[in-house]
């Protein structure tokens, strides 16, 4: 890399494992706890690329995005921030960031995007546009995780487009807030946002009328999987006489539509034209370090709201961590709410959590894995679904040794089981050599209990 970037971040450590990493691959380096010196900098014409923190002692870093973008144009800024929810990566956008990455952030590939920031010159982005009216705290779309991270980043750059968006995902994982975000951060957010079923679609008038109320703003199929023939029909030519005044379009469902289209169950025409843009909201299984973070924010809402004020003890969150949810984000709101009400003090336990939750569905089989079903089919769909949530841009470099890690570990842990730990026969079952499958539970920090099987 070559050119000189101007790092401000009020973490020391993060000053300087920048610093150092940026020196190494060739860059020249400011680095500054301050917004005003950054800003100095930026008005003496320094700088070929600015990596710069959110939150700092002297302002928010997001607001100097279009004073950046004002007086020097061209000028890329990579965000970084531990504000890990959706509206940071919304405003990151909106603000004109070339970048926008969470904390912690992976180093290599924070110096890959710097790489590409310094050679690639900065596309003319929209305007920005300016808030809508509903808080961030509203909108519980939290998480540090990468495929939520990815998901964002994905939300964050087709809210200004005209292409229609289908969101997937299991009931209760937040389809809905994901299309209401879309709407209110786009540049229709002063415009109707329509949600329609398909008895909106019934008679004569029925699609006209629809139009009519969303008028230019944004119109949702909501779990248009479930739409009869007559209504998916409808659809298509309502699509088809759209004008370029016409809403945008977006549609939920928590089934497979690819599926269900193979199977003859839903219209091939109206999927394509649906699906112009995918996005996949990963189910709480999918994202099990988040249950903490969103039960903080419920928690933490209940209590402006007035209810009284409750915090979980380690054990009472490490159970709200380890349960299935079957109902995902829905299901954890709900369950904290009534912990909200029901708990006897301040600090919540695990038998409260237990008995909240005693209730409560256990888990439920995975959706879209057919009785049958080949497990390369399911692999396939799992990967397809984790490189779509990265939203066109490659996931991070080792794939394929992540991939196989995440295959031995359950094969090498069941096999050991139906074994009752012998590793002789452990490594004949699986027909790889014992000093192998040894070097293999030691890598994967497998542990191994001896017992007599009964089988």
């Amino acid at each position: 890399m070559d050119g000189t970037v101007l790092v401000a971040d009020d973490d020391r450590t993060i000053r300087t494992v920048l610093t150092q990493a940026l020196t190494r691959a060739g860059c020249k380096v400011h680095a500054t706890s301050s917004l005003v010196t950054l800003m100095r900098w930026v008005d003496e014409g320094k700088g070929d690329l600015v990596i710069s923190d959110v939150i700092m002692p002297d302002g928010n870093g997001l607001d100097q995005l279009p004073l950046i973008s004002e007086k020097r144009p061209g000028l890329p800024v990579i965000v970084i921030s531990a504000q890990n929810t959706i509206m940071t990566a919304i405003q990151a956008a909106e603000a004109e960031a070339y970048d926008y990455l969470p904390k912690p952030f992976d180093l290599p590939d924070l110096m890959k995007r710097a790489g590409r920031a310094l050679e690639v010159k900065r596309r003319a982005l929209p305007p920005r546009a300016q808030s809508a009216d509903g808080q961030e705290g509203d909108l519980p779309l939290v998480g540090r995780t990468p495929a939520m991270q990815a998901l964002y980043r994905l939300v964050a750059r087709v809210m200004n487009t005209q292409l229609p968006v289908l969101i997937s995902g299991e009931s209760g994982t937040g389809k809905s807030l994901i299309a209401r975000a879309i709407h209110d951060f786009s540049d229709r957010r002063t415009l109707p946002f329509v949600v329609a079923n398909a008895a909106d679609l019934d008679g004569a008038d029925g699609p006209a009328a629809l139009l009519s109320r969303a008028k230019g703003g944004s119109l949702v199929f909501d779990e248009v999987g479930d739409f009869p023939d007559a209504s998916q029909a409808r659809i298509v030519r309502m699509l088809d006489a759209l004008g370029e005044q016409g809403p945008r379009i977006m549609s939920t469902s928590q089934v497979d539509l690819m599926g269900r289209m193979e199977g003859g169950e839903f219209r091939e025409d109206l999927y394509y034209r649906l699906g112009g843009v995918t996005l996949t909201v990963p189910s709480l299984r999918e994202r099990v370090d988040d249950i903490p973070l969103l039960a903080e924010h419920f928690l933490t809402r209940s209590e402006r709201e007035g209810a009284p004020v409750r915090r979980l003890n380690g054990q009472a969150l490490e159970l709200v961590r380890t349960y299935s949810w079957p109902g995902n984000v829905r299901q954890l709101e709900n369950a904290i709410r009534r912990l909200v009400f029901t708990a006897t003090e301040d600090e919540v336990t695990r038998s409260e959590v237990e008995h909240v939750l005693g209730n409560q569905p256990a888990m439920e089989p995975l959706r879209g894995v057919g009785e049958g079903e080949k497990l390369s089919a399911s692999v396939a769909k799992h990967l397809r679904r984790y490189f779509d949530l990265h939203g066109g841009v490659l996931p991070p470099p080792g794939l394929y040794r992540r991939i196989l890690k995440e295959v031995e570990l359950p094969l090498i842990e069941i096999a050991l089981d139906a074994t009752g730990g012998n590793q002789a026969k452990c490594a004949d079952l699986l027909g790889i050599n014992r000093n192998t499958l040894r070097k293999k539970i030691t890598d994967l920090d497998i542990r191994v209990t001896r017992r007599r099987k009964l089988m």
